[in-house]
């Protein structure tokens, strides 16, 4: 059995959006759908000595224009500098940031990208690089798509060849699940509870940070701390 998942791309995700991507045989980037502003398309939260914070990629966005995320285009070239040494600021004392930082020293400073989309694959495939996951990554530009929400992720499992698809528990509200039971295809969500906690910097502890955190702080062990491995 073929088991496919379809998310948007999101800025360094958390750790359960890598659990979602080492789940299934291929991990469809969504990004035909529309740019939704204070989201995670574009930002993420890290752990600082003063609290949480957010990285933000800076992004045009063209008012009330329907704006698909793969149409979206940075709007300041100078974030990935400003990002860096964000992290070096917050991270430069946990554990295992010298392992890792020529690695993430490069992704950032050489990532000339100017689209939103592309910069998010950039660090999505290369952190699932880094944690050795192996699942296929593919867009949603690469296949027709249909009309209708449900309809849509089901011609999407169909042209892929899935015959499982694993969905975020956030689904639940909109989608019609005796379309898949129809087409044959089973449908599961993924459950994100029961996550242990790690070595973590500045407490209290946070699950819902970048998964950059979990790598600085458990390097070769963070799997460990993952659903999926």
């Amino acid at each position: 059995m073929k088991k496919v998942a379809i998310v948007q791309s999101n800025y360094i995700p958390w750790k359960g959006y890598f659990d979602l991507i080492n789940m299934v045989d291929e991990f469809i980037l969504y990004d035909d759908m529309q740019y939704t502003r204070r989201d995670w398309r574009n930002r993420n939260i890290i752990k600082t000595r003063s609290g949480l914070t957010k990285l933000t990629i800076p992004v045009q966005v063209k008012g009330k224009y329907f704006q698909k995320i793969n149409e979206t285009v940075i709007s300041d070239p100078g974030w990935a500098k400003e990002h860096w040494a964000t992290i070096i600021h917050s991270y430069s004392k946990s554990k295992y940031f010298q392992d890792y930082r020529s690695f993430f020293e490069s992704l950032y400073l050489e990532c000339r990208e100017g689209h939103l989309s592309k910069i998010n694959f950039r660090f999505i495939d290369a952190i699932c690089r880094t944690l050795e996951i192996n699942t296929k990554l593919t867009w949603s530009m690469d296949y027709r798509l249909d009309e209708g929400k449900t309809e849509r992720l089901i011609a999407l499992c169909k042209q892929s060849g899935a015959s499982e698809y694993l969905s975020g528990p956030s689904a639940k509200d909109y989608m019609d699940e005796s379309l898949f039971r129809k087409e044959g295809i089973v449908l599961r969500y993924m459950d994100y509870s029961g996550y242990a906690e790690y070595s973590q910097l500045y407490p209290p502890f946070e699950h819902g940070v970048s998964i950059i955190d979990l790598i600085f702080n458990e390097g070769p062990n963070a799997r460990q701390y993952m659903k999926s491995f």
